[in-house]
C-alpha cells in the first residue's frame, strides 16, 4: 500500500470548490469554510487514485534527479556555482573567485547543506536589511536556519526567520519573502491590510507566492532534511 505524505485541510473564507494539491512532502486539501467534514472526506476518496498517481510522479522525478549536483544556481550569483567532489577533511571549502565550492565526497551531502547554510547567513541578512530600509519598516533580529514548513516567520518580539533554501530560488522570491515578513511587523496577521501593504511594495506578489509553493525542492535536499 503507498504511504502517502500527511494530509493538510486548510479552509478559505473565500474558498468556493474543494481542491487538492500535490506536493512532495504534503497534501493540501482546500475547503471552503462551511463545508462539512463529511464532504471533506468523501472528496478525498474520490479523488484518492489522482493524488497516488500525482504524488507517485512526483516522487518518481525528484529520485530521477537524485544525482549529485554538477552546479548550483544561487539567488544572488550570475554564474552557477560549479561542485567538485575530493577527498579532504572540511566538509566543504568555498572559492567565490572562482565559482567553485568543493566537497568531502564521502559525506557530499552533508557537505551540499552545510555549504547551502552557511551561503544563506552570509548573504541572506543583507537582503532582509535592505528591504526594511527600502520599505521603512524595521525589526528586531533575524536567524537562517532550514525550516521544514515556511520559507519565512516573524514573531511578535519582531524577529524574522529565514529559510536558509532561500538562496536556491530566485531574488524576485527571495525580496517577495522578505517584504511578507517584513509586513508582520505592522499586521500580525494576514488580513486585507497586511496583504495591502505587501502589494504595496510587491505589485506581483500573488505570482511569487505561487512560484513558491510550486518549487521542487532538490531530492539531495528533501533526504538529508529527512523531509522523505
Amino acid at each position: 500500500m503507498t504511504e502517502l505524505p500527511e494530509f493538510k485541510i486548510k479552509r478559505h473564507a473565500r474558498a468556493r470548490h474543494l481542491r487538492v494539491r500535490v506536493y512532495l512532502d504534503h497534501i493540501d486539501v482546500l475547503v471552503p469554510a462551511r463545508c462539512a467534514q463529511r464532504e471533506v472526506k468523501q472528496f478525498i476518496d474520490q479523488s484518492m487514485g489522482w493524488i497516488v498517481s500525482t504524488w507517485q510522479q512526483k516522487k518518481q522525478h525528484m529520485l530521477s534527479q537524485a544525482q549529485r549536483p554538477s552546479c548550483l544556481l544561487l539567488f544572488n550569483s550570475e554564474l552557477p556555482i560549479q561542485v567538485h567532489y575530493q577527498a579532504q577533511k572540511k566538509l566543504f571549502v568555498f572559492s567565490e573567485q572562482a565559482h567553485t565550492v568543493y566537497l568531502n565526497e564521502e559525506h557530499a551531502t552533508l557537505g551540499l547543506l552545510h555549504f547551502i547554510l552557511a551561503y544563506a547567513k552570509q548573504h541572506l541578512p543583507h537582503v532582509l536589511q535592505q528591504m526594511s530600509q527600502q520599505i521603512g519598516i524595521e525589526y528586531q533580529h533575524s536567524q537562517i536556519r532550514f525550516a521544514k514548513s515556511r520559507w519565512g516567520s516573524c514573531n511578535t518580539q519582531h524577529k524574522i526567520m529565514l529559510n536558509a533554501a532561500l538562496v536556491l530560488v530566485p531574488m524576485t522570491l527571495v525580496r517577495y519573502v522578505c517584504i511578507h515578513e517584513l509586513a508582520h511587523v505592522q499586521h500580525f496577521n494576514h488580513s486585507a491590510q497586511f496583504w495591502s501593504l505587501v502589494g504595496t511594495f510587491d505589485h506581483e506578489f500573488m505570482q511569487h507566492k505561487q512560484q513558491l509553493q510550486q518549487f521542487e525542492w532538490p531530492y539531495w535536499l528533501l533526504t538529508q532534511l529527512n523531509y522523505v
